[in-house]
């Protein structure tokens, strides 16, 4: 086995990429949200809290994508008995909102996004619409 690999990083100009992208689908949506975008490690590299969106979304956004960044899978499809389980173990990092949506390159998760202030359907859409933007990128 090597002692080191190769990957695909995510850069803040793609970041802004998919922040763009979430943005005009929020906008066009009719929903104000906030948006966090992370890198693989779950540091964040772009955001925007929309005019008119939640305040506390900001929070919730932003632990969407660290969330999914660092489970490698979407998040709110945890069983109702985990997600408390989840959050403590946590200090509440982590959550099962759902919103938050890893960003995939060449079968390598590169980052994720968070996306908060809607219903969890119209954030998962909002989410979905910004890794669009992202030239090779799948939605988990």
């Amino acid at each position: 086995m090597p002692d080191t690999i190769a990957h695909v990083k995510l850069t803040h100009g793609g970041a802004l990429k998919i922040l763009n992208a979430a943005i005009a689908k929020a906008e066009a949506m009719g929903v104000p949200q906030c948006i966090a975008v992370v890198d693989d490690g779950g540091d964040l590299l772009a955001f925007v809290r929309m005019d008119r969106a939640k305040f506390l979304s900001i929070e919730s956004a932003t632990r969407k994508a660290v969330t999914a960044a660092s489970s490698r899978m979407p998040t709110g499809g945890l069983a109702p008995e985990i997600e408390v389980k989840l959050g403590l173990a946590t200090d509440g990092r982590l959550t099962n909102l759902k919103g938050g949506v890893p960003i995939v390159v060449d079968g390598n998760v590169i980052g994720a996004i968070g996306v908060g202030s809607g219903t969890g359907d119209q954030d998962l859409e909002c989410a979905k619409a910004g890794i669009a933007a992202l030239a090779g990128a799948k939605a988990w």
